[in-house]
Parts: structure tokens; sequence; C-alpha cells
């Protein structure tokens, strides 16, 4: 459980069981509503060799389907767009926005047989839609959305994730394996060497009237939403620097707790009275609703701050090539989106655009994934304290390679959609991976 064999995160046949056995039978995000705001609207969405298109029909009408022509597989659509039906650019067969079929060219030289209306229709795909986001899983036998997702999803509904709008949208390619990329962020331990500046020590409070504890607060807002919009949004910080000359009780901790209470009050009303669609952020606080990072398995983070979020979606390219997309989210007046917001163009890591804090940690992971392939490493040794998410991941990843079936995967699940610096969980799942020549997490050899 705390020692995780390295060649899961290079091995061509691992990856190759994963492509088969884990990701057609896992809910994954695959666009943001705001992509698709009008009938027609469509995204094309891709996982390793499948390719799915997602289409709005209506209000709360979002459906899904295989983007291949049912005469020779010619792909309908590529990017995102809008449509009133989809054609086939090879032979010109057409289908309504519902998939069924409109139009066969010349249908009288094809044999009735292969001109059935159901047999015709687009494969459908299953799709639901969930705090401002279609969701696809391509197993029509897999459970609920819904029952995926939770803890993290009914968390998130009470900060009313759903009301949540793109800022700005960027990518990353990543030379790692996906499962590296994702791990690198189910922990804080990595802070203090890779985000120092986030450190208490990092800084030095000035000769001012402003009291120490708000002074240091407002160094860390800044701080983490230098360039990350999101993570702590510039009108959040604005609204908390218009309190700094409040006073607070001598005793550190009322202090604290006195500064916090207040930034949340003031942000709360502010984005009440915009016409957003808001919540109690002190009575979130005081039920423990909403941790400062939330993973929601297998690909999608949300880190809420105040009144916004950065949130992350990891898909795999390859063994050792990775899609890393970056969403800078915020609330608008009335709840409305700035517009339909267009896809990014893939950066390379060390690209000078990246803010500090994601520059920081992309400039680890490529190192890291080179650094798996040592043959004085074996695997890497993970405390059970505060690396425990990356082990419950891994092993519920296991359990679908191992292929178990969802009754005993969707409480596994539930237990890794939860945040970082956890330790290692109960699943109930211990069924080796038979894989030749991997390691499964026991850390023995598992050959067929």
């Amino acid at each position: 459980m705390d020692r995780i064999p390295k060649q899961r995160y290079y091995d061509e046949e691992f990856y190759a069981l994963e492509a088969e056995s884990f990701w057609p039978r896992v809910w994954q995000m695959a666009c943001r509503l705001e992509e698709i705001p009008a009938r027609g609207d469509f995204v094309e969405y891709e996982i390793l060799d499948q390719s799915v298109i997602v289409v709005r029909l209506g209000d709360d009408n979002v459906r899904a389907f295989y983007n291949s022509c049912r005469h020779r597989g010619m792909k309908l659509v590529e990017g995102s767009g809008s449509r009133r039906s989809f054609v086939c650019p090879f032979h010109g067969w057409c289908w309504s926005l519902d998939g069924a079929n409109t139009n066969v060219l010349r249908p009288e030289v094809f044999d009735e047989s292969n001109l059935g209306a159901d047999d015709l229709r687009l494969a459908p795909v299953r799709c639901e839609l969930w705090g401002g986001c279609a969701w696809i899983n391509l197993d029509e036998g897999a459970p609920p959305l819904r029952d995926c997702l939770e803890p993290f999803a009914s968390k998130h509904d009470e900060w009313k994730v759903d009301a949540l709008r793109t800022e700005w949208w960027k990518s990353c390619l990543l030379p790692v394996n996906w499962k590296l990329a994702t791990e690198a962020f189910m922990e804080g331990y990595h802070v203090p060497q890779t985000h120092p500046q986030l450190l208490p020590s990092s800084h030095r409070s000035e000769a001012s009237s402003v009291h120490p504890i708000i002074e240091t607060s407002l160094h860390f807002m800044r701080t983490l939403g230098s360039g990350m919009g999101g993570m702590t949004h510039d009108n959040d910080v604005r609204i908390a620097e218009g309190l700094q000359n409040m006073s607070l009780p001598d005793d550190p901790a009322a202090a604290m707790a006195s500064w916090r209470g207040a930034v949340n009050d003031a942000v709360t009303t502010w984005h009440r009275a915009r016409g957003c669609d808001f919540p109690d952020l002190n009575d979130l606080d005081r039920r423990g609703v909403i941790d400062p990072i939330g993973f929601c398995f297998p690909h999608y983070f949300i880190l809420p701050t105040y009144s916004s979020a950065s949130s992350y979606r990891i898909r795999p390219l390859g063994p050792e090539q990775t899609l890393f997309e970056i969403w800078s989210l915020t609330r608008y007046p009335n709840d409305r989106s700035l517009g339909r917001p267009t896809p990014p163009e893939p950066l390379a890591p060390d690209d000078p655009s990246w803010p500090t804090i994601p520059a920081q940690d992309f400039s680890n992971l490529p190192r890291q994934q080179k650094g798996l392939h040592a043959k004085g490493f074996d695997f890497m040794r993970l405390s059970t304290q505060i690396e425990g998410l990356i082990s419950n991941f891994e092993r519920v990843v296991d359990g679908f390679l191992a292929g178990l079936p969802y009754e005993r995967l969707v409480g596994a699940i539930q237990k890794t959609n939860t945040t970082i610096d956890v330790g290692v969980a109960d699943l109930g799942l211990s069924e080796p991976v038979r894989c030749s020549g991997v390691l499964n997490l026991s850390g023995s050899v598992s050959d067929d």
C-alpha cells in the first residue's frame, strides 16, 4: 500500500491495460457547459483512441455520441463548433442533433438490412450533467454519475460550484505519465521545497499600522492568486484589502478567526449584491464543508478559495505523455458567462507565460518521469499519513484493471473523492492486477 512500483508510470503493457479496462469504465469530465451554450453547439472530447461528440439539444438536454459515421467510420466533427445537423464529410450521410439518421446518399444501392433506422442512429455514449460540466462514460452499464462523484459532489453543491464560469483556460503538454501528473497535486508535502513563496517564513512584515495577521494573510492571498485567477481572485483580494485596518482581539487564534470571519462575510455580501448565486462562506466554514483542494476520481480537481477556484483536468496521450488543463473559474453578475471559452493551444511546461505556481509544479514533473527510469530506483515509498490519497487512487485503478464489479468499486471511488494530505484508507480491494512483468501494489511480480 505504501510502495508504488515505478513500471506503472511508463510500461507500455500497463498503459494498454488501462486503455482497455480503465478509461472505458470511468466517468470523465468531457466539457464545461459554457462550451456548448446554445442548441447545436458541440465539443469533441477525446480519450486515447476514442472520440466523442458532446452536443446541446436544449437547456438541460445534452447528449453524447461516438464521433463515427455509421457508413464507413469517418469522423463527423473535429474540435468544437455549432451544427444544425451532422454531415459526414466523406459521403454526405446526415444525422439530426439527437442522433437520428436523416439522409443516406443513394439508398437504393444498399441492401435494406444495412439501412434500419435504429441501426443507423449515431451510437450513444452515456452523458450526465453536474457542476457546470458534461460528463461521459463509455460503459452503458456504469453506475449513475452521482454515485461516482460523492461526497465530492454534495460538498461542492453547497459551495454552488455550478454557478462558476470560465475566466481563462490554459493547457500544457507534459512528457509524463498521467498518473504522475495527477499525484503531484494529491499532497501538500511538496510545498516547502517547490513553492517556498507560500510559506509564512517567506514574508517579512514591514513596519505598518496593519495588524501582522492581516498583513500576512493579504500577502498569502496575493501570492497564491498571482497570475492564477480563481486560486485567489483579485476581487476577493480587493475585498479583503478593504478590511485591513479593522481591529482584532489580542489572542492570536481569536484574531485569526475574527479576520477570517470578516473576510468571509464581506466576500459573501459583495458577490450576492452583484446577483451571484453565492453561499454563506462562514456557514460552510463552521460546518467544515469545503476543503482547499478537492479531487474527483479519476482526473478532475477543484481548488476553491472564497468566491472562485482553479480547476484541473488530466488526460493520457501516451505512456509518458499527458494533457494537463487548468481553468480559472469565478463568478459573474447573474451567473452569466463572459462567452463561449476557446479551447487553448497546449503550451510546453517551460513556457514563460505560465504563472509561478504551475510553472514550479511543471518543472518537477519531467525530471521525476526521467528519474523513474533509473536502474537503482524500484518503487515510490509513500507516507501512509499524508500521501495516502496516492495509494488509495492507485489501488482503485488496480480494482478496475482487475475487472472488479461496480458494486465493489463505487465505495472505493468515493473514498478517493476527497481532499489531499490524507492517510491510507481501507478500500476493500485486494485483487492483484495481472500484467506480464509489471509490479502490482503488493510489490510482487504478476505474470500471466
